[in-house]
């Protein structure tokens, strides 16, 4: 039986969760007897127009990177948005809360002007095409992936969780980091990270984006017992998808 074609595309990132899944090491190899890689500049040479899956990392922050997100969707069965900055903009939103004339010149000081360092504002994969599943976090759990691309191979629709991170914390019995007078995502934060921060001793940075449906009164009741408001959650989204709205 023919193996299904994986092409792993990239676009403005760190290629931090490319690397784990290079990171994988045995699962990799495990991964490979499923699937036959045809394309990935991380990790390969050669280069194919033929592939069933494209997993995409990275936010489109340029007219030219549209174009070429929307080629890779129209040749391609399913795909996948990697990471944070793929599935919901990421870090890369920092830079839409300024001028983006301001933020170029802050860069490349006198170069700014160049036509080539042209940049528009960030978006997620989806707000461009189609994205048919999401692996959310930064970096991503190279597991989670496995699990998705699996999934897909059995013909099943992969779980995504739609409850926040701290569902996951009361199931470790991990200690609320607002005890600690942090202001903490977790509340309004997608699981599915087994809420790693908080059980590293921070508080959640919001990298797997906004569940569905924020429970906002429940969030708004974390913030008044710990003396915050949501405001103050507001300012800690920020870093990740900062145009994310909480809306019940």
């Amino acid at each position: 039986m023919t193996k299904p074609r994986i092409a792993v595309f990239d676009f403005t990132s760190c290629e931090g969760c490319q690397l784990q899944v290079l990171n994988m090491e045995e699962q990799l190899l495990e991964l490979l007897t499923i699937v036959d890689p045809v394309e990935w500049r991380e990790a390969m040479s050669e280069q194919s127009e033929a592939y069933d899956i494209a997993i995409v990392e990275g936010s489109i922050t340029r007219a030219e990177d549209e174009e070429r997100l929307k080629a890779i969707r129209e040749n391609v069965r399913i795909l996948i948005a990697l990471g944070a900055c793929a599935t919901i903009g990421g870090v890369n939103r920092l830079k839409d809360l300024d001028l983006l004339g301001d933020v170029g010149r802050r860069v490349y000081g006198d170069d700014a002007d160049m036509g080539q360092l042209e940049s528009a504002p960030v978006k997620a994969l989806h707000e461009v095409v189609e994205v048919d599943y999401k692996v959310e976090g930064c970096p991503v759990d190279a597991g989670e992936l496995m699990y998705v691309i699996r999934c897909l191979l059995a013909g099943k629709r992969p779980v995504r969780p739609d409850y926040p991170v701290c569902v996951e914390c009361k199931m470790r019995e991990i200690c609320c980091r607002y005890a600690f007078n942090e202001i903490c995502l977790g509340p309004i934060t997608r699981a599915g990270c087994g809420a790693r921060c908080p059980a590293n001793g921070t508080w959640c940075f919001g990298c797997r984006g906004l569940v569905d449906h924020p429970n906002v009164e429940a969030a708004e009741a974390v913030m008044s017992e710990y003396g915050k408001t949501i405001d103050d959650l507001k300012s800690r989204m920020l870093l990740f998808g900062g145009n994310q709205e909480i809306t019940p």
